[in-house]
């Protein structure tokens, strides 16, 4: 039997009063998601460890049936994994993000959703003006990219920037989690100071201003870790011979990496609402042809949920529904080998926070031959009652891989 993971980003949601009090997974039509529930089996999965922040990287690690306190090392290292820096001992990786400041305050963590085209070149010019034997900047994929820091000190205390919008920027900046990191938290806001005075009059920004665009005009540099020591999914799981991560978004890819699985890289992944689904689930049908595993995850309802965009939330959710469960569904129901399809997010974003929630999320598992709980809907109030109860750790991934392979037995 293979095994498929789709993973909504974001996709849980908080009942809302301009919905009639429901969920959008609740209010929007998803016929595919809510069939897969009636025929499989339904729960809810605890993705944030405790003590551990409600980022996306802790989440998926976490649905990939990771321990947290064991492996974890921060986005940073998994940006670098993606982009292909290899990080040598010593080496602190940090996601620095591209951010556009309006005043003294941080008006989006994205800088208006900044084409990889032109951050490229501003990441660049940054390398020119600020790096130097101890300090890089490498380009990643539209606002996320990495700040590598040699001999850098990890223990700092850092704000992701998608949770703090509209927010001042200098009571934010770094600041050190032990006297050992000072000098290492010193050098990073310097940094993100020096990266403001150079970005505001860069010939990109000032096209993007005229355009009527938010300008990209500060590095932010968060998440620090070194390289982690994961185990590959296929020493833990021997019926992933083989296995396969599709994303848009770089710290997925590492993550990936990390886990032994290859990376596929699909034309016109964008991470947003407009990213290319025909394309990855083309990408992901392939890959399950000669794959024994593929990890699928789609952005898009993230993004919604940091902009809080209600409409557009429900958007990426219904096409996640029809143009990517859908799809995966009917064209591996016929196939000779059946296909384990489980559908979930990583965490919550709700629209009305517009940052991660450490709430558990919805599941489902459906296989052929599985027997159905009761569950008749997928989303975070139905799945309550699902017959899986809360699962934390690694049960989640522990049951998508045995309970399968033990039918298939």
């Amino acid at each position: 039997m293979k095994h498929i993971i789709i993973l909504g980003d974001g996709m849980a949601d908080w009942p809302a009063e301009s919905l009639g009090n429901k969920t959008l997974l609740q209010y929007a039509a998803t016929p595919y998601m809510d069939k897969l529930a009636r025929m499989g089996r339904t729960g809810r999965l605890m993705t944030v460890a405790p003590g551990f922040h409600p980022g996306s990287e802790v989440a998926n690690m976490s649905v990939m049936g990771y321990n947290l306190p064991k492996v974890y090392e921060g986005r940073g290292p998994l940006e670098a994994a993606s982009i292909g820096v290899e990080l040598q001992p010593g080496d602190m990786a940090m996601r620095c993000n591209i951010i556009c400041i309006e005043g003294d305050n941080i008006k989006n963590h994205s800088a208006g959703h900044i084409t990889t085209e032109e951050a490229d070149v501003l990441i660049q010019y940054l390398e020119e003006k600020l790096g130097t034997d101890r300090i890089h900047f490498y380009t990643g994929v539209q606002y996320r990219h990495l700040l590598v820091i040699k001999g850098g000190n990890k223990q700092l205390d850092c704000t992701p920037p998608h949770d703090v919008p509209l927010k001042p920027f200098r009571p934010l900046m770094v600041k050190a989690g032990v006297s050992e990191a000072q000098e290492t938290a010193e050098l990073i806001n310097a940094l993100i100071l020096k990266s403001q005075e150079l970005l505001a009059e860069h010939p990109i920004n000032k096209k993007r201003i005229a355009e009527g665009k938010d300008p990209a005009n500060s590095i932010w540099p968060w998440s620090p870790g070194y390289r982690p020591q994961m185990e590959p999914l296929a020493e833990k799981y021997p019926v992933i011979r083989k296995g396969a991560v599709i994303s848009a978004v770089d710290l997925i890819n590492g993550i990936g990496y990390y886990a032994g699985l290859r990376r596929i890289t699909v034309q016109g992944a964008t991470g947003l609402y407009d990213t290319n689904y025909e394309n990855k689930v083309a990408a992901a049908l392939e890959a399950l042809r000669t794959d024994d595993f593929v990890y699928l995850h789609i952005e898009a309802s993230d993004e919604a949920g940091h902009e809080g965009d209600f409409k557009l939330k429900q958007f990426t959710i219904e096409n996640l529904d029809k143009r990517v469960v859908g799809p995966v569904y009917e064209a591996v129901k016929d196939w000779d080998e059946p296909v384990a399809i489980a559908v979930l997010p990583d965490h919550p974003t709700p629209c009305e926070l517009r940052t991660h929630t450490a709430e558990p999320v919805p599941f489902l598992i459906y296989y052929p031959g599985i027997e159905p709980d009761n569950v008749q809907t997928f989303d975070e109030v139905a799945c309550v009652e699902g017959s899986y109860g809360v699962m934390k750790g690694d049960e989640f991934m522990n049951e998508f891989m045995t309970a399968s392979a033990l039918h298939n037995d």
